[in-house]
């Protein structure tokens, strides 16, 4: 069994692979999602619970299948 907690730093450090991968700071993200630079930040280090519409709107704003992100090891 998985601690919440756990799923969340592992999807919000998969964004930021992503992120990196396509080159884009995390200003660069949030223009693109159309979100604030803190949300992004609280993201990526697992500390904002997303629920599945933000997911889906931060994956397709990185142009990644939803199942890259929700993918957990």
């Amino acid at each position: 069994m998985q601690d919440y907690k756990a799923v969340l730093k592992q999807i919000g450090m998969k964004f930021r692979i992503e992120r990196v991968k396509q080159s884009l700071s995390q200003e660069g993200f949030v223009e693109l999602a159309n979100v604030h630079t803190n949300y992004i930040g609280k993201v990526e280090r697992g500390e904002q619970n997303l629920t599945v519409k933000k997911i889906v709107e931060l994956a397709n704003s990185l142009n990644i299948p939803v199942k890259k992100i929700l993918t957990i090891d």
